[in-house]
């Protein structure tokens, strides 16, 4: 009751038997048993320690594998900031850029991208720069919009991917930390980031080839086929800027983009439609005329 001594027992209250041995015993051995799974607490490593920044190093590696994130920074971090001579500190700088990286928040991908610049600007000839420039091309790439959106992050993206191109046909050593594997990502992911651009572009054409603004149409397809050779669905940029020129009354430009949509793309779903303006503008054009 509020105001009692926690020791003394309200007046007729009968005192409490003692817990019985046994059950006491099992109390323990349950309290006991909790602490098992917990496995033994990791011995404590200090600058004294033989092979320090190899063991914290080895911590950090393997909180990695478990995506620890947070946890595999602080070794890192230990090793970056506690041993200056150490043969894996620059291994553990990039490492601490990684685990933001992987973290996959908006702010620890603007962690992530200070780090990694400044692993670049202490180390631009190092065999770990080639991965450090991909990480942050990876960081812009993670962070691109849809197309009907700000394309910011995706020409960003687009920038270092191009940076890491470069250096890995200029730059011997950083080329020595480029692989077949890691170039093809490179590739893979560049050619995305340049398609994402390019459907932003298109999105727009379309807008205005749908409202009839053919001038506006026919620029931005234009500008599509010109700036990005490599487009994915450049047969939708045939098709729209063929049309678009077509109702323009340019059939002389507009049935060689017809001609060549069908002819390089044979199985676009465009084609149906782009056969029957191939014909319509011969007959226009009296060119099936004998």
């Amino acid at each position: 009751m509020p105001g009692q001594h926690p020791h003394l027992l309200p007046a007729g209250a009968r005192p409490t038997r003692p817990m019985a041995p046994a059950v006491g015993v099992a109390c323990l051995a349950l309290l006991a048993g909790a602490g098992l799974g917990c496995g033994t607490p990791e011995p404590e490593i200090t600058p004294a320690t033989a092979e320090a920044d190899r063991l914290l190093f080895e911590r950090a590696e393997a909180a990695m594998a478990d995506e620890s994130w947070t946890r595999a920074r602080e070794y890192f971090v230990q090793i970056r900031d506690n041993y200056p001579q150490s043969t894996l500190r620059a291994d553990a700088r990039l490492r601490v850029g990684e685990t933001y990286f992987r973290e996959g928040s908006l702010a620890s991908y603007v962690a992530a991208q200070a780090d990694l610049r400044e692993f670049l600007r202490l180390y631009p000839s190092h065999r770990l720069s080639a991965r450090a420039q991909y990480l942050l091309g990876m960081v812009f790439f993670e962070q691109m919009r849809s197309p009907q959106r700000d394309q910011t992050e995706t020409h960003e993206a687009i920038r270092e991917f191009e940076r890491f191109i470069e250096l890995a046909v200029t730059d011997p050593t950083f080329a020595s930390g480029v692989d077949d594997t890691l170039l093809d990502e490179v590739r893979t992911r560049l050619r995305e980031a340049r398609d994402r651009l390019s459907d932003s572009s298109f999105i727009v054409g379309r807008f205005y080839y749908r409202n009839k603004y053919y001038p506006g149409a026919i620029d931005r397809f234009r500008e599509i086929l010109d700036d990005d050779p490599g487009y994915t669905r450049r047969d939708q940029i045939y098709f729209h800027l063929a049309s678009s020129l077509a109702a323009s009354d340019r059939e002389r430009e507009a049935l060689p983009m017809f001609e060549r949509l069908v002819s390089e793309y044979p199985e676009t779903e465009f084609r149906e439609d782009a056969t029957e303006q191939i014909a319509a503008l011969r007959t226009s054009m009296n060119l099936d005329s004998p």
